[in-house]
């Protein structure tokens, strides 16, 4: 690992971005055989990390920051990569294959692979750099948003997606009473059907966290520290902190200055390749067209699309047609449930509900035009296994058998055709 200010070189590879797609392309190229020199490029002071678990088990204590790490440090350095630390790619100079760095490194590179994720949105309105308003992407965000924990009796929590709902699960765990401010009529309403939202919001409402749905922020309350959220509707919601998890900005400023094409991330085709000469994007910040979401362009924010794409970046670097058209994945926890989800769920026309919700165990299938296109299963792993067929065939199934958790979709994938 280094750290050195001013170094300037060149690689054959350079990979921007230390978290899990940046790692594991630097990685999989050595797996795949590649012999080049590798730069990878972190602007955090650490090696790279595991992040899921930083709005989960990190968060509550009960995982160290040792088992976060992907790789320890004598793997990197058997393998010839050169982890660069504490310094933010802020220039590409597509022409002359060259980084810059805010430290002053300059790096000359064959082939540069962008994996930079996003910055967490932040809230914009009166009272927003108030002391005691966090996000959560980073381990230090998480460092300081658990020194805090001890002195808070209070917190709100704005957005209800993946991120609000398991820190509202930590803190509700910590004994703090919760409020989960969400704009929409339900939460998780980006990335999942109503039936699985009114299960959460059920699920939160029994572990006493107050979910208000419908509701934006008008202000934040405060001299130094925040004190209160000011409600649209005029209510002050009380608080000792706030969490914001309203999604993130794609990293992309540098590559965007330097021509690379893209309104939401960079446009990346089928091989991860971007509109510049010799340079990928990878993972979150990747545009990339997906027929899981009917041929939409679309950005996947997930660690299986970061892995995904780094494969496919150093199978393409090392000679082979590599393209990428993996079934997406995600997955989340929340108290002692589980919730995994296998492929899109974004214009489903129909939901079938598999199992039983009130036991805790169950399975929303989601069909487009007769197709199943996505799983959401809490606690139930065969279901998420067994139904990824389904999804990656896009297959056409009964809804009755569908809804019968008596017969196993292993089985409905055995004997259904698929999509001609």
């Amino acid at each position: 690992m280094s750290g050195t200010t001013g170094w300037s070189g060149r690689y054959d590879v350079v990979v921007v971005g230390a978290g899990h797609g940046g790692a594991h392309a630097a990685a999989a190229l050595r797996q795949h055989g590649f012999t080049g020199s590798i730069a990878l490029v972190g602007d955090e002071p650490r090696l790279p990390y595991e992040r899921p678990p930083l709005s989960k088990d990190y968060l509550s204590g009960d995982t160290p920051f040792e088992r976060l790490l992907i790789h320890p440090e004598s793997y990197w350095q058997e393998r010839d990569v050169d982890v660069l630390t504490d310094r933010r790619v802020t220039t590409v100079d597509a022409d002359a294959h060259r980084i810059g760095c805010d430290d002053g490194t300059a790096l000359e590179y064959g082939h540069l692979v962008w994996a930079t994720g996003g910055a967490p949105r932040t809230l914009s309105c009166p009272g927003h750099e108030l002391d005691g308003v966090h996000t959560v992407r980073t381990v230090a965000d998480s460092d300081r948003l658990r020194a805090e924990l001890p002195a808070v009796t209070r917190a709100v929590v704005v957005g209800g997606g993946y991120i609000g709902l398991e820190t509202a699960a930590v803190l509700r765990a910590a004994g703090k009473h919760v409020t989960v401010v969400e704009a929409q009529d339900r939460v998780l309403a980006r990335v999942a059907g109503a039936p699985l939202s009114r299960f959460y919001e059920e699920l939160h409402r029994s572990q006493g966290v107050d979910i208000r749905l419908g509701a934006t922020v008008e202000r934040l309350e405060g001299d130094s520290q925040v004190t209160g959220v000011r409600l649209a509707d005029g209510e002050l919601v009380p608080c000792d902190l706030m969490i914001v998890g309203i999604g993130i900005v794609p990293a992309v400023a540098a590559l965007r200055a330097a021509g690379a094409v893209g309104s939401d991330g960079v446009e990346v085709d089928e091989r991860c390749r971007t509109s510049l000469p010799d340079v990928f994007a990878i993972g979150d910040c990747a545009a990339h067209r997906n027929r899981y979401a009917d041929d939409a362009v679309i950005r996947l924010e997930s660690v299986q699309n970061a892995h995904d794409q780094a494969t496919v970046v150093a199978q393409v670097l090392t000679g082979t047609g590599a393209r990428y058209d993996a079934v997406p994945w995600f997955w989340s926890k929340q108290y002692d449930l589980r919730l995994q989800t296998v492929g899109l769920s974004a214009g489903h026309d129909a939901t079938v509900v598999r199992g039983e919700p009130a036991m805790g165990r169950f399975s929303v299938v989601y069909l487009r035009q007769g197709r199943v296109v996505a799983l959401d299963c809490v606690n139930a792993v065969k279901d998420y296994v067994q139904g990824k067929k389904l999804v990656a065939r896009q297959m056409r199934v009964d809804p009755a058998l569908l809804a019968d958790a008596t017969v196993p979709l292993k089985e409905l994938a055995a004997v259904t055709p698929a999509p001609s």
